[in-house]
């Protein structure tokens, strides 16, 4: 996923750079605006996604956090996780519970 996130970026200030070329060109303002736009929301969900996922703790968080009904199976490492809150703060912690059960599908 870094590399997907890199292009993205790197796509994203393309798209700002030729916006500017474009302004300096007298080009039109609808097309523009929509390449900064673009450009913009490209730029911006690469650096996003990059802070905003934490990783996974390895074990439990102190005494002051209390797990959630929280659980979900992480995409990136397939591992089973946890989430735990801290009621004064609102913190969350995500702990690795291990590798997730196998899937079992039942439908008919």
């Amino acid at each position: 996923m870094p590399a997907l996130r890199a292009a993205l970026g790197a796509i994203g200030l393309l798209a700002l750079i030729l916006a500017a070329w474009m302004v300096y060109l007298r080009a039109p303002v609808a097309a523009v605006f929509w390449l900064c736009v673009i450009g913009a929301v490209l730029v911006f969900a690469a650096l996003f996604e990059r802070v905003t996922y934490k990783k996974l703790a390895p074990r439990k968080p102190p005494p002051d956090f209390t797990p959630s009904a929280e659980r979900f199976i992480d995409p990136a490492t397939g591992k089973l996780v946890q989430v735990y809150v801290k009621p004064e703060t609102g913190e969350r912690v995500y702990v690795d519970l291990g590798t997730a059960p196998p899937y079992k599908n039942h439908s008919p």
